[in-house]
Parts: C-alpha cells; structure tokens; sequence
C-alpha cells in the first residue's frame, strides 16, 4: 500500500476539491491517501496556516482558489518545496470563459448562493426525508421519481442523493405479503422505478446489518429461499406494472442515481415531444 499526503484546499466548503480528488484517487489501485482538509481560505493569515500544514506534512496540494494573490501564495511555497500544486477548476473556467466570450465572476464560494436552486435543493432533502421507506405516501403525486425495493436495496441512499441533485425523491419497500399504497395505481407524476439486486449481495448487505444491530438468530430476512423468492416476486411486481428495473448489485449510489437521472430525463423529453 503506498501512503502519501494530500492537502485540499478551497476558498470554500471544500466540497469540489474533495469530489474531484476522490475521482481521481479511484483510478489508483494499492494507494492511501491521507488527507488534510483546508477550507474557506480566504485570507492571507489562513493561506498561512495552511501552508504551514502543508510544511509540516509534504505532499501533493489540489487547490480551488479564486483569489490570485492567494493563488500565486500557494504556488510559490509548493514550489520551494518540490510539490505538486494543482489547480482543480481553474483549466475548466478559462475554457468556458473563452468559449462563451465572458469573464469569470471570480467569487469564491458563489455555487453555494442561497439562490432559487439552492432552496430547491433543501425541499428536495426534507421532501425526501419525510418520505422515506413509505411515508407520507398520500402525496406521492408530488414527487419526481419513486422508488421501490426490497428491503437493503439502497432506497434511502439513492433518494437522498436525488435529492441533492434538486429531484423530490420517495421509496417505498417492498415487502411479500404486504401490499403497497393503493396510490401507486394511480400516479401520473412520478417515475416509477424499481430496485432488485442479486441475492447473494442482498443477504451478505443483511447480515452485516443484523450484525451491527446485535440482532444474529436467522429469521426469514436472511433465509436464502425467502429472499430469492422475495427478490422473484418484487421484479414480477415491477413487470407488471411496467416499471424500468435496475439491478443494485455492482452500482455505487452515484450510478444509481445516475441511471434514474437519465430515465426521468427521457421520460420528459418523451412527453413534451407528445406535447408539441
């Protein structure tokens, strides 16, 4: 395993520097990195200070500042030390600049204006959680995509990063012997969308979680027979309903979510190609 320091810093939350370090760090096999975070450095005294943790802890610095002044700061101290001093975003900026014939606006920490989007974002999150795993499942017609597994199929996780993505996001278990909503029947709104996964991975996911709960006798939850026919009864459910299926089993949260974007992306432009 090869160890290294990585120092991220930001003129805001951190959170693209952070985002774009954890995508590249994917690509390496046998490579930990331990990271330190410095965040809305926006003055010299904290470029100081994070400069200073870089000294202390050499390794390769990812940096979004707006500041150039603080920028050329960062750079000249990585270079007397022989680091790698990279810009994350600054490459992008300049070609879209250039692209569209405008200048950046050079504000550091402007994506996270409380702007119309960002209160969109907030009641897609407190939408989401108001109606997890089948609650508030009256008003399911207000939402923009619905979810519905057996149980340890990463609704929650999926919903929740939906909803940071601006989408209102509800799930609802599947579970045999207990029917759905009767609301379900008769959505127009939302995309319908159901999770299956495989069962070995579905009953390795809950024994882990019966574990963590202190909680190991074996009940029909983790009975290989009733989780492969919980797993064949939930997709003939999905069929009949006609509803787009994706299978968990070798997908991050992010891949999920990724797919249902684009699922409720072509079922709009379907429908306002029927519109016009």
């Amino acid at each position: 395993m090869k160890s290294f320091h990585l120092h991220l810093v930001s003129d805001s939350t951190g959170e693209t520097v952070s985002s774009v370090s954890r995508a590249a760090l994917a690509q390496f096999d046998g490579v930990d990195a331990e990271e330190h975070s410095w965040t809305l450095v926006r003055t010299r005294a904290l470029m100081e200070k994070a400069i200073a943790g870089i000294t202390n802890n050499p390794g390769m610095v990812l940096y979004t500042i707006v500041d150039q002044k603080l920028r050329d700061m960062l750079k000249a101290e990585c270079q007397k030390m022989s680091i790698p001093c990279i810009p994350v975003i600054a490459g992008i900026v300049s070609e879209m600049a250039t692209y569209l014939q405008i200048n950046a606006s050079d504000m550091p920490g402007r994506q996270h204006e409380l702007n119309d989007e960002y209160f969109s974002r907030v009641e897609a999150i407190n939408y989401a959680l108001a109606h997890d795993d089948g609650q508030s499942h009256w008003d399911l017609e207000d939402a923009d995509i619905v979810l519905v597994g057996p149980s340890r199929t990463s609704k929650s996780p999926t919903c929740i990063y939906l909803a940071y993505r601006g989408y209102k996001a509800a799930n609802i278990p599947y579970v045999m012997g207990c029917p759905l909503p009767p609301s379900i029947d008769s959505l127009k709104k939302p995309l319908m969308v159901g999770l299956t996964i495989d069962v070995d991975r579905l009953l390795q996911i809950r024994r882990t979680r019966l574990q963590s709960l202190k909680q190991e006798e074996e009940t029909n939850y983790i009975d290989i027979e009733q989780v492969k026919k919980e797993l064949a009864e939930s997709r003939k459910f999905y069929m009949q309903h006609r509803w787009p299926i994706i299978d968990v089993t070798r997908r991050s949260v992010e891949e999920t979510a990724a797919q249902i974007i684009q699922l409720h992306q072509k079922r709009l432009e379907k429908a306002l190609a029927h519109e016009n």
